[in-house]
């Protein structure tokens, strides 16, 4: 059955109003169906052992997006897929598509958990992170289960060409993880090396949410390779948004830290179109800051400078603008409904946030 929300005579949604943005508009359609998800994750969360779903309740009760198991509904639900269950049978009567977008939130959540250990953050959406109100250990180990779970019920579903999916994006984002470490603190990284990072990380478990939808609503590989593509280059266009936030927002915007990147000498796209432009003594900066990590006082406020002098921001939301492009033409081969604007809507939404 459908998720989609009534349509009228237009084909408009009727619940969208013009306060609402376009993931405030997905959520809504998808609403039943993330009911479903939130309470498959609850189920799969619970443990013998307290410290296990007090921490993952801790992360999860945050709250956050969504974006990823949304995604994996909406492209089930593009076509008709089976999504959404009665409400009153929830427990009895969950599809695959909601335990597959719950999978989907159990890799997200436990990267989460293992990156703000190892990037030694102190704040996750406005409170303290895991690993400050629990513990490095706690949270690498609850990070180990959520993960385990995730690989249940990918197994659970019983489709091999999910599981491969999954356990490739899975694999794919630890070795992304990797090798953002390893251009840690290099001046030398090129827009390529950059891409790569941000691909393995976070675009690639947003090209398989999005996959695993067509596949169980039995869609040919044309089709399926589309929504990949739309949600790889949504990924893309979503984590350079988040490196150019993290020089021009605020605490109170994007719930942590500003800044957090330079502390840590992340090499992203402001950071590197400002290097590419940089005269001799900027360059020296650059070293003795994110290369040689000797950081004073004022040295975040002279980056933001730098990274403005050379219209680095703008730059950067240049190249999310190309993703999301590219994200909007692999929706042209589906039909136009409803939740294909939203989508479509969504990439305009991803890059023009403010958090």
């Amino acid at each position: 059955m459908s998720a989609l929300q009534p349509q009228n005579k237009q084909g408009q949604n009727p619940s969208k109003t013009p306060s609402e943005n376009p993931l405030d508009i997905l959520q809504a359609q998808m609403n039943d169906d993330m009911v479903a998800v939130n309470q498959m994750i609850i189920q799969h969360m619970q443990s013998d052992v307290a410290l296990i779903p007090q921490l993952a309740n801790y992360l999860i009760a945050a709250g956050g997006k969504r974006i990823r198991p949304l995604l994996t509904l909406s492209c089930t639900a593009l076509f008709e897929g089976e999504t959404r269950s009665e409400p009153t049978r929830l427990s009895e009567n969950m599809t695959r598509a909601h335990k597959l977008a719950a999978a989907v939130e159990f890799i997200h959540t436990a990267t989460l958990l293992h990156d703000d250990v190892v990037d030694d953050s102190d704040e996750r959406r406005g409170k303290p992170s895991a690993n400050i109100a629990f513990g490095n250990e706690a949270s690498v180990l609850v990070g180990d289960f959520l993960f385990s779970r995730a690989f249940q019920l990918m197994v659970a579903d019983g489709n091999l060409d999910v599981l491969r999916i999954l356990s490739n994006a899975s694999a794919i984002i630890a070795e992304g993880e990797v090798m953002q470490l390893s251009v840690q603190n290099n001046i030398e990284t090129t827009m390529e090396e950059y891409a790569k990072v941000i691909e393995g990380k976070t675009a690639s478990l947003f090209a398989a949410a999005c996959e695993v939808g067509p596949i169980i609503a039995n869609q040919g590989t044309e089709t399926v390779q589309a929504l990949r593509n739309y949600g790889l280059n949504l990924g893309m266009a979503f984590q350079v948004i988040d490196d150019v936030l993290d020089y021009s927002s605020t605490r109170e915007k994007i719930g942590k830290a500003v800044g957090d990147d330079f502390r840590e000498g992340k090499m992203t796209a402001p950071v590197i179109f400002a290097i590419q432009k940089a005269n001799g003594k900027e360059k020296e900066f650059w070293q003795r800051t994110l290369g040689d990590k000797k950081q004073n006082e004022g040295d975040l406020e002279k980056a933001q400078n730098f990274i403005s002098q050379h219209d680095a921001l703008a730059h950067g939301m240049k190249l999310a603008h190309q993703y999301g492009d590219k994200a909007i033409k692999n929706l042209n081969m589906l039909p136009d409904t409803p939740l294909k604007q939203t989508l479509v809507d969504l990439v305009s939404f991803t890059i023009n946030r403010e958090y």
